[in-house]
């Protein structure tokens, strides 16, 4: 985990170093708003990466922002496992992630999937969600 704190750095900089982490393998890259000393409103810059990838995010954070400096902890991860298939909805073809772990079971159709056939059918973004969601039966498992 690499954090810095900004009071200087404008939300299209801020933007834009986003896009570049991405792009360069950080796991995950989030901002929060935050206040910092003289009172100043600033921005807390968190990115997860692996260890591997950490010289060259942080070549992306020096150049991209105004810190002079960030703080580095490491941690550790639990991630359930995950699968990707694919249902038909009215809509179209919608991917929907399955993740699992020690009986525990989530679903999440794919948000760009769900939004192009929403915009290519003319329906609510829900209405494509809650279709691919009832493509999956009660224990999980797709349905053919």
């Amino acid at each position: 985990m690499i954090h810095a704190s900004l009071d200087d750095t404008t939300g299209e900089t801020l933007g834009f170093a986003m896009e570049q982490l991405l792009v360069a393998g950080a796991l995950d890259v989030s901002f929060t708003p935050l206040y910092m000393k003289k009172n100043r409103p600033g921005v807390k810059l968190e990115v997860i990466c692996h260890r591997s990838d950490e010289r060259k995010l942080l070549e992306i954070i020096f150049r991209e922002t105004t810190t002079l400096g960030v703080r580095i902890s490491e941690s550790r991860r639990a991630v359930m496992t995950r699968e990707l298939r694919q249902v038909e909805t009215p809509f179209g073809p919608v991917r929907v992630k399955r993740a699992h772990w020690q009986g525990v079971v989530k679903e999440s159709p794919e948000y760009e999937d769900c939004r192009k056939a929403a915009l290519r059918a003319g329906v609510s973004l829900q209405a494509v969600y809650q279709s691919a969601l009832a493509q999956t039966d009660t224990e999980g498992e797709m349905t053919e």
